[in-house]
């Protein structure tokens, strides 16, 4: 029984080994893979990006910390635990169970007003009244491309109607209205000024779209029958890449466009060269 006894002791020392190094070494590979990744993420392009890059900093900060603090705990655990100590039963102990329940509440409730204090600063800007000398463009999703729709030289948007929508026709423009006349219809490419605001009205022709520019960290839904918009800055002169983060059929992969940000002038001179829908096939 001695033998038998010893025998077990000895084969609790090696697994508690080999958990508690595996464990630190586990914490170690996906400290080194999140650090040699860090710079795949897009440069900011806008004057958002920084502020939204600071909560996302806050944010794998305290997960980063949480993350090593548990897994170097549970690996000291596993490596200094006694061979000869059995699992026990302990009592209940009401102000123990409670110091469990309120201290990773406390802590949890700190971490999210910080995020809070942090993040309502930027999304209270960018939901707000965006500076009154934005440039408007306005896209409508359908599977699965976007329809960039510039006002024209009047720089006013001309009525829709969904029952003209065709082909011909992709956002069912009414040219009956004098200020759809000259509204410039693209796809799947934009030009916007650098530093100059932009305001972007969002659409979808079928179902739920989600209009993504990483570098400008910013985000918004296309929702059917509903007018959402999103406001920003471009600070980086660029070719971006416009994506839909949201799946919207079998073909979700292949829905991208170009976003060029460029001078105010340049922008200007290229649309002088689109032609008005209105105008299209004369």
């Amino acid at each position: 029984m001695a033998v038998s006894q010893q025998q077990a002791s000895s084969r609790d020392r090696r697994t508690g080994f080999v958990l508690g190094v595996a464990l630190w070494l586990f914490t170690l590979a996906t400290l080194w893979l999140f650090g040699a990744n860090l710079h795949k993420m897009p440069p900011p392009a806008s004057d958002f990006a920084p502020q939204i890059d600071a909560i996302l900093w806050v944010i794998l900060g305290i997960s980063v910390i949480g993350f090593v603090g548990l897994h170097l705990y549970l690996g000291w655990v596993a490596l200094s635990r006694p061979a000869e100590v059995r699992a026990i039963y302990l009592p209940a102990d009401r102000p123990k169970e409670w110091l469990w329940v309120l201290v990773p509440i406390g802590l949890l409730l700190v971490a999210d007003l910080t995020f809070d204090h942090m993040s309502n600063k930027v999304w209270g800007a960018f939901f707000g009244k965006p500076p009154a000398n934005a440039f408007e463009v306005e896209v409508t999703g359908q599977q699965f491309a976007w329809h960039v729709r510039y006002p024209g030289a009047d720089g006013r948007f001309g009525r829709t109607n969904p029952r003209l929508i065709s082909d011909e026709n992709p956002i069912g423009l009414d040219l009956s209205d004098p200020a759809a006349r000259d509204d410039i219809l693209l796809i799947n490419v934009m030009h916007v000024p650098e530093g100059r605001p932009v305001m972007i009205y969002l659409r979808s022709r079928d179902v739920l779209h989600s209009f993504f520019l990483p570098p400008m960290r910013i985000k918004m839904d296309c929702v059917p029958g509903y007018t959402t918009r999103m406001w920003f800055t471009p600070q980086r002169k660029g070719n971006y890449e416009i994506a839909c983060a949201e799946l919207c059929g079998m073909g979700h992969y292949n829905m991208k466009g170009l976003l060029v940000v460029e001078d105010e002038q340049a922008v200007q001179n290229w649309l002088a060269q689109q032609t008005p829908f209105s105008k299209r096939g004369q």
